[in-house]
Formats: structure tokens, sequence, C-alpha cells
């Protein structure tokens, strides 16, 4: 393929994936070892999307507690020993990623994912679910750093770094993602994006003002033609 093939860049919780049983799961099993009571799935899945630090945060909140500085650090730490542990116990693509991916492959497209996980459970997630052999670049919030700071959505340079690692340029580029955070990270990229509207987001993805909005991953190519004739 050439440097200039187009890129699809998806977001993975919400979006490829259904992850919040597992994600929850895990956030429950911390907040038991601190005596804590646990947060139902349908609750938590409007915390999930901004990474692990912020979802222990968020559960902590949920059960009338707060955490932050070494406390939170600790627990952010065992959240990720035991969840990459459970990695992929409930978790699963969504229908029609696999036939998705086939099919723009198939007419040239390179793949990529930008996401708030850790790059390491990322990849063994999506090694879990057998496509991770499918994207050029797999970056989390980990993956990128500038003057020792981590950069990650809704930076946009967190989506514009992806990019460029996965060989794409951004003119070449559409973002795929389920929340607010993806969709402010590819405005402020100038990036064009569609949204999910089945992943983890506390108001419909339409309020948030995507490019396109889609239902189903069978509906992304048609999304992805119009929004490149468009351009």
């Amino acid at each position: 393929m050439s440097q200039s093939s187009p890129l699809l860049v998806f977001d993975l919780d919400g979006t490829l994936a259904e992850t919040a049983g597992d994600l929850v799961a895990t956030l429950n099993v911390i907040l038991a070892r601190e005596g804590l009571p646990p947060v139902a799935l349908d609750d938590a899945r409007k915390m999930v999307g901004a990474g692990a630090r912020a979802l222990v945060q968020r559960g902590f909140a949920a059960v009338g507690r707060t955490i932050d500085g070494p406390p939170l650090e600790k627990l952010f730490q065992d959240f990720l020993a035991y969840y990459e542990a459970h990695i992929a116990d409930e978790s699963y693509l969504y229908e029609g990623v696999v036939a998705a991916l086939d099919r723009f492959e198939d007419a040239g497209w390179r793949f990529a994912v930008c996401t708030n996980k850790v790059e390491s459970p990322s990849v063994r997630l999506l090694e879990a679910l057998g496509v991770s052999s499918r994207f050029k670049a797999i970056c989390g919030q980990d993956t990128f750093r500038v003057a020792d700071k981590p950069i990650f959505k809704p930076d946009p340079r967190a989506l514009l770094l992806t990019v460029d690692r996965a060989g794409g340029l951004p003119a070449d580029t559409i973002m795929v993602g389920d929340s607010r955070t993806d969709i402010d990270t590819a405005k402020a990229a100038k990036i064009p994006v569609v949204a999910v509207d089945f992943g983890y987001t506390d108001v419909h993805v339409s309020e948030l003002g995507p490019d396109r909005v889609i239902g189903h991953f069978d509906q992304l190519w048609d999304a992805v033609v119009e929004l490149r004739g468009r351009t």
C-alpha cells in the first residue's frame, strides 16, 4: 500500500468492542478490596471511556468517596493487573466489525486504534479478540509523551500521532468513536468523525455534533463514502 492509503482510526471501548462487563467487574473487585459496595453495570457504563484511572475515580465518586494522588495510583495499578488477567472474560467485538474491516481492507484502507485505554491491555484485548494484526498502530493513553507528559484524547495530538504511526495522512483519515471525547478529538484535529450510537456516553452521540452517526457496522461503509464524497 502507498503512504497515502486512506486510514480509519477507531476508538476501542464502546466502539470496536463491548468491554463494559470486564471493566466494571474489575472496578467492583477494586471497590470490594476497599470495603466499598459495587456499582451496577448499567450505572457504570457511562463511566467508561476516559481510561482506567478515571474509571476508578468515577467508581469511588459513585459510592460517595473521593480518591486521588498516590492512593489512586496504587489502585490504578491494581486495576490494570486484575483487568489484564481477565481481559476478555465477557468482552466481544460488536456485530459487523470483522465484515467491515474486510470490506475496507479490500478497498485499500489501513486501520489504527486511538484509545484512552493503556496501550498494553489494548493490544492484549485485540489479540484476545483475534484482530490485533489488522491494525497498523494501537495507541493508548500512555503511548505518546511530550515533555514527559502523556498525550491522550481529547488532545488532538493523540489522534494525529496515531495517524502518523500508522503511516497515514490526516487528510485521508476518518475517526470512528462513541463519545464526546472522540468527537471533540477528531474535530480539534480537523478529521471527520463517524459516531456509533451503541457505546458509552451519557447523552446520545447525535447531540455531540459528529459528521455521521451509525447504529451498526454495516452502515459504516456508506457513512465513509458520503464523507469522502463531501470532501
